[in-house]
């Protein structure tokens, strides 16, 4: 065990690493280019009357901050309704968890005004519990219960509805379509320093429950009977990832909108590396999200410039062709 754990921690530190990296390179790169010394510069010097200066700390450092909680977020999401479900294909977003949180979101600046991501995040976390809540019972009807297929298939149906309620509102509120449609495809840009110490203590308490959910997501993978042979209690487990998957999905989608298939494809490329354990592989997932979405939204900023190709379109792109990768090598481990 201690022979495998060192390579293991090894790669975290790299992760971690890149993960740096990226966050260096989200700062330094846009349409207005920037060199690694006034960055660095700007971040441990700064000075107000510098423009370069200001352009880091007033837009790229949040943004860039934006992208890697967002990332942790989706990830950790991603990992925990795959284990929680053993379900391969379980996705917060195929299981209409996002669609909720979008939806809930639309009312919230529809009928309520909401503007601040203090005010999204709450809107978030109720759409997504019901919207899971939903799911999970219309999957669970009938003898063979909640399986892997009527969890997609429900989680398919739930979403569909969901964003049609979510299409009528906006087509009848202009206001809150021009609020609305640039979040809706999954951005970083426009946020600020507001948005991010917002957002910290749900993704923190986010993480913390998944972190703490990973002995229990492992007994659960051998399934419910073994589980509770091994001294589990099975209820309180999948409450304990229900509410880490609501409190992360709702805090990415406030954040950033609806991303696709970063909570699909990372915990896949992650257990590629670490195999089923999930004491690795939601550790892992926190570090390959945000180093995925952060190097895609540098890509949608250089592919066209002057102007912006929003981060959910680059997930999406970049994303569904390496699922299809994982699934043709035949490596993808069920749990």
């Amino acid at each position: 065990m201690r022979t495998r754990s060192l390579p293991l921690t090894a790669g975290l530190l790299v992760l971690a690493a890149a993960v740096v990296a990226a966050v260096l390179l989200s700062v330094a790169v846009g349409t207005r280019g920037l060199s690694p010394g006034t960055v660095l510069d700007a971040l441990f010097h700064f000075d107000a009357g510098n423009p370069d200066h200001l352009v880091v700390s007033e837009l790229r450092l949040p943004r860039t901050l934006a992208g890697v909680l967002a990332g942790v977020a989706l990830g950790l999401s991603g990992a925990v309704v795959q284990g929680a479900t053993r379900n391969p294909l379980a996705d917060p977003g195929l299981l209409g968890v996002n669609a909720g949180a979008a939806l809930f979101v639309v009312l919230g600046i529809s009928t309520f005004g909401i503007v601040s991501v203090g005010g999204y995040v709450w809107f978030g976390f109720a759409g997504a519990a019901v919207a899971g809540a939903v799911v999970y019972g219309v999957s669970s009807l009938g003898r063979a219960g909640a399986t892997p297929v009527k969890l997609a298939l429900a989680g398919a149906a739930v979403t569909a509805a969901l964003a049609s309620v979510t299409s009528a509102l906006l087509l009848t509120d202009q206001t809150t379509f021009d609020q609305y449609r640039f979040w809706q495809v999954g951005s970083l840009t426009g946020r600020d320093a507001a948005t991010i110490t917002q957002a910290v203590p749900f993704v923190v308490i986010g993480v913390l429950l998944a972190l703490i959910a990973a002995r229990q997501l492992n007994a659960l993978a051998l399934g419910e009977d073994v589980a509770r042979s091994l001294g589990q209690n099975v209820l309180l487990a999948r409450g304990v990832c229900a509410l880490a998957v609501v409190v992360l999905c709702g805090s990415a989608t406030a954040i950033a909108g609806p991303i696709a298939f970063v909570g699909l494809t990372v915990p896949h490329a992650a257990r590629l590396i670490t195999g089923p354990d999930h004491r690795w592989l939601l550790p892992y997932s926190a570090l390959l999200a945000p180093l995925l979405l952060l190097v895609s939204d540098v890509v949608g900023r250089v592919v066209a410039r002057p102007a912006e190709v929003q981060v959910g379109i680059i997930t999406a792109l970049v994303g569904a062709p390496v699922f299809v990768l994982l699934v043709r090598r035949r490596k993808v481990v069920a749990v």
